[in-house]
């Protein structure tokens, strides 16, 4: 398999997904202005929506979509528990939460990495922001993980997305359940080993 990725960008969830499972992968650097791979072939056609991750299986199908690409990767090795069973209450919850990370979170945010953005429009986007890690802040107090006491590619995404705060001047610190959750997270060690491998640490 080969995971296009961009560094600081939500390719990270499924490349820590990837680490997780211990599966064979090639990683392929894209620059994310010039749509082109580091070995120079043009990205739109891997993915003509033009964004990281995509994941091209040996088979050469293209798949993308992050929240996607992480749910195909855990029923790989579905004895890694990184997903509940399939047809279970706890699986409908963790797809609940990959969809809650994915329009309030990730998209969430997002606008915020245009410098452009008038003050106004920053404040408004912040201010429902907040409310979201609010109710994480709640949801992490009395839980190490989105799933209870597992850690699952619910974390790995949501992990992803919170790493941007500080692209926005966001202090997690506000939140310290939300701030602990992201130390507990990053200490994983194939965390830190996909950090290291896109060189973000």
């Amino acid at each position: 398999m080969k995971l296009y990725y961009a560094p600081n960008t939500c390719s990270l969830s499924p490349h820590i997904v990837l680490r997780e499972l211990g599966l064979p992968f090639e990683l392929v650097k894209i620059d994310n202005k010039t749509k082109k791979t580091e070995d120079g072939r043009d990205f739109l056609a891997i993915n003509p929506k033009g964004y990281v991750a995509a994941l091209e299986l040996t088979e050469g199908q293209i798949l993308t979509e992050g929240p996607v690409i992480v749910q195909y990767l855990a029923e790989l090795k579905p004895e890694c528990g990184l997903m509940p069973t399939a047809g279970s209450w706890e699986r409908l919850r963790l797809q609940e939460w990959l969809n809650f990370i994915t329009s309030e979170i990730h998209a969430g945010s997002a606008p915020l990495f245009n410098t452009t953005l008038p003050e106004e429009a920053r404040s408004a986007i912040c201010e429902k922001l907040f409310r979201r890690f609010d109710f994480l802040q709640q949801v992490l107090s009395g839980s190490d993980y989105l799933a209870g006491n597992t850690f699952s590619v619910a974390d790995a995404y949501l992990f992803t997305v919170l790493r941007w705060c500080r692209f926005f001047a966001i202090d997690l610190n506000r939140w310290p359940a939300l701030s602990a959750y992201m130390v507990r997270i990053e200490s994983r060690p194939a965390v830190q080993a996909a950090l290291l491998a896109e060189a973000t640490l």
